[in-house]
């Protein structure tokens, strides 16, 4: 098995210091063991080679080379005995010890912790070189072993490793594939992201469903992926079929999107440009927030993930910090992704108070960190309805690339939101075989609706269709008239929020909307001011 050059330097550099416990964070026992094993027999990367020897409860301490099993040491305090009395190089992996260091609901043993720390004398000084390897799928370090134990980062298989086992199953199943070398690529990368366990069983998958490995193969990974996204209870595979074209207006943020599609892909390097990190999404509900959400993961090709903030709290002290931790992991597991959190403010609403011991601002601030820091491609997009909500640290440049605000639609925004609709649900259906669906009808509706969000457009449409179907008739004009006058539209009932939204995003925000589909003549309801020229909260700029 092939692993990575610079994984494999790093992890033999801590054997050779004689760190005393170095900390494996994995689900994949097997695959951490077998790059153990690697470094101990190779002299090139230890320098003097090792024994390796394997601890679990169930079977004690084995060594790995001849198979011996020293039952005795199935307690983990003597399995410690054991490796102090060691009078050989070796490498001790212990694969359930966290089990007795506080993991769930567990107590810690404190007096296996006591001798993990009388120990770490002999595993420095003793001249046989020693080192403990902890593997765990959950990180648990007792506060006492803070300063002793160094967790090391092991990363998810690359292409080559996953290319390997691709082409060992191809030979063991003697395969006849007419798969091009860049098509086994693209299958290995769309693998990125998942454990080699799992990606041998997406592979096992379409091969027994497509009686064979082809092209299609892509597919039952990205199902594999959406498996290991349930199996969080935290994050939401979200599934779209929406366009771009399916979102009327907003070209600028439209615009803002399609410019940095592909820019996580290889050919982007040779420009200098990063990934992009994000963008903040924030105005008037029900004008298309949370709709370009979905719509993006269609422009992209990407797997969209939701992240519901109610499910990150939980009632057990510090598993809320987990949660959010774990659901990063994920994010960045299925990478390239785009990570949706909607109506964010409402999951950052304790980040000023003391009501749930701090647990939201520490919450809070490993989001920040990672949002700072990542370096895998996952793009957030935050949609928020009240920005008053939201702590000014979140909105400082470094966090979102952008922050856009969504204002009422303008009259030609109106006008394309209409188009929308009217096609998608009267064009091709009984109820359109009177009514003259066409540039004026449009260009009417949007001028008779002033003030209206898309939302509330859409509830129009269907408003005016469920007239219709009562009277078993085709679609009128007036039905959708009548729609209108009777819909008291946010503009009205929200119009001092709707200001202050709009006040906030004329210095603060870029706008959503394009500077051509501004009517300068047009006067919306919100404007309460002697303003005949208005223009849409958010600064004016052409992407």
């Amino acid at each position: 098995m092939s692993f990575n050059e610079n994984t494999v330097i790093s992890l033999s550099n801590l054997f050779k210091a004689r760190f005393p416990y170095v900390y494996i964070n994995t689900w994949e026992e097997q695959r951490a063991c077998d790059l153990i094993s690697y470094i101990a027999e190779n002299e090139y990367y230890i320098k003097f080679k090792r024994m390796v020897y394997i601890w679990t409860q169930t079977d004690g301490m084995i060594c790995k080379e001849n198979g011996k099993v020293h039952k005795d040491a199935a307690n983990p305090v003597k399995a410690l005995d054991f490796v102090k009395n060691c009078s050989e190089d070796a490498i001790f992996i212990f694969k359930d010890l966290h089990v007795f260091l506080g993991a769930g609901n567990r107590p810690a043993d404190h007096t296996l912790i006591r001798k993990m720390r009388d120990i770490i004398l002999n595993l420095k000084e003793s001249p046989n070189r020693k080192n403990i390897v902890l593997i765990a799928p959950e990180l648990i370090i007792p506060e006492d072993m803070q300063k002793e134990i160094s967790v090391f980062e092991f990363p998810l298989p690359e292409v080559e490793e996953i290319m390997e086992v691709m082409y060992e199953m191809i030979y063991e199943n003697e395969l006849q594939t007419d798969l091009t070398q860049e098509d086994k690529e693209k299958i290995a990368k769309a693998a990125l992201g998942l454990t080699l366990q799992e990606a041998e069983n997406a592979l096992s998958r379409a091969i027994v469903q497509n009686r064979g490995l082809d092209r299609n193969a892509i597919k039952v990974i990205f199902d594999e992926k959406n498996q290991v996204i349930k199996k969080t209870g935290i994050l939401e595979f979200v599934k779209s079929d929406l366009a771009i074209e399916d979102i009327g207006g907003l070209e600028n943020l439209k615009s803002w999107l399609k410019k940095r599609n592909n820019s996580w892909l290889d050919y982007a390097k040779e420009y200098n440009i990063p990934a992009p990190n994000g963008v903040l999404i924030t105005g008037i509900p029900g004008c298309g927030k949370s709709l370009t959400a979905k719509a993006m993961s269609e422009i992209w090709q990407l797997p969209l993930l939701k992240l519901d903030m109610g499910k990150i709290f939980s009632g057990i002290v510090g598993s809320s910090e987990q949660n959010m931790r774990r659901a990063i992991a994920t994010a960045e597991a299925v990478a390239p992704s785009v990570l949706w959190i909607d109506e964010i403010e409402k999951g950052l609403s304790g980040t000023n108070g003391s009501s749930d011991s701090g647990t939201s601002t520490r919450i809070f601030g490993t989001f920040l960190t990672w949002m700072q820091e990542k370096t895998a491609p996952v793009f957030v997009i935050a949609t928020a309805n009240d920005i008053s909500g939201l702590p000014p640290e979140l909105l400082r440049k470094g966090r979102f690339d952008e922050i856009f605000f969504v204002d009422l639609p303008t009259k030609a925004e109106r006008k394309k939101i209409f188009e929308i609709h009217i096609k998608k649900r009267v064009l091709n259906s009984k109820a359109g075989k009177e009514i003259v669906i066409d540039d004026a009808l449009f260009e009417y509706l949007s001028s008779i609706s002033e003030g209206f969000v898309g939302a509330e457009i859409e509830q129009v449409v269907i408003t005016a269709l469920y007239e219709a179907f009562f009277n078993q008739r085709s679609l009128k004009l007036e039905d959708l008239e009548y729609a209108i006058k009777s819909t008291v539209p946010l503009s009205v009932t929200q119009k001092e929020q709707i200001k202050r939204l709009r006040d906030w995003a004329n210095v603060r925000a870029v706008s959503a909307t394009a500077r051509e589909d501004i009517n300068p003549n047009t006067v919306t309801a919100v404007d309460t001011d002697n303003d005949d020229h208005p223009s849409p909260g958010g600064r004016m700029l052409d992407f």
